[in-house]
């Protein structure tokens, strides 16, 4: 999730707070959680600190992103004169970057922080879940692929580039156009920082 509000480029630790791994039969999909600190003693002190320390977008800083490292592990076997992607087995991390308050916070402000919190969070599950997706769709179009006058099985793995690219482009596209109308004016994230911020 991107914000252009904020232009300032100074670096902060990030600290691993949790890690859950599901694992399947076909892979693996790890999900991991990481913070950056942010200071402050009232919310617009902790906006301000998250647009100096928040993950770096194309422009300015965000408040939270989402990010993912894909693998897999593919058996090819010719088949007479074809070749054919008989299994892969993706092994999925997908790490979410979240801002969380270095200090204590006053009882009131700690209340508006969780609910500015878990709507920034869920918001970045739906990033995650779009990843999962895409996932989902590499395997069933890729899974199967049969290319004849391979019997090397050279041509196959330059074929599967294209399905891959074309899940990967949607993906960009699909999160892309979620941001733009969650950040827009109206938008979930643009409520809930107005919300958080002016208490509105």
């Amino acid at each position: 999730m991107k914000t252009a509000a904020h232009h300032w480029l100074r670096a902060c630790a990030v600290l691993v707070l949790a890690t859950t791994v599901d694992a399947r039969a076909n892979g693996q999909i790890v999900e991991q959680v990481k913070t950056y600190a942010i200071s402050g003693t009232t919310a617009p002190e902790l906006y301000a600190s998250i647009g100096e320390r928040g993950p770096k977008a194309s422009v300015g800083r965000a408040i939270a992103h989402t990010n993912f490292k894909l693998t897999w592990q593919r058996k090819y076997e010719p088949q007479g004169d074809a070749c054919t992607l008989v299994a892969a087995k993706p092994r999925l991390i997908i790490t979410y970057t979240l801002p969380k308050p270095a200090g204590r916070l006053p009882a009131a402000l700690q209340q508006r922080w969780d609910v500015f919190y878990e709507g920034v969070r869920r918001h970045e599950l739906v990033h995650g879940e779009m990843i999962k997706q895409m996932v989902a769709t590499i395997e069933k179009t890729t899974i199967g692929l049969s290319v004849p006058g391979d019997p090397g099985c050279k041509k196959i793995r330059q074929e599967i580039t294209r399905p891959l690219s074309e899940a990967s482009l949607a993906q960009r596209q699909q999160s892309s156009d979620f941001d733009r109308v969650e950040l827009g004016d109206g938008g979930n994230v643009h409520r809930l920082i107005l919300t958080f911020v002016n208490g509105q």
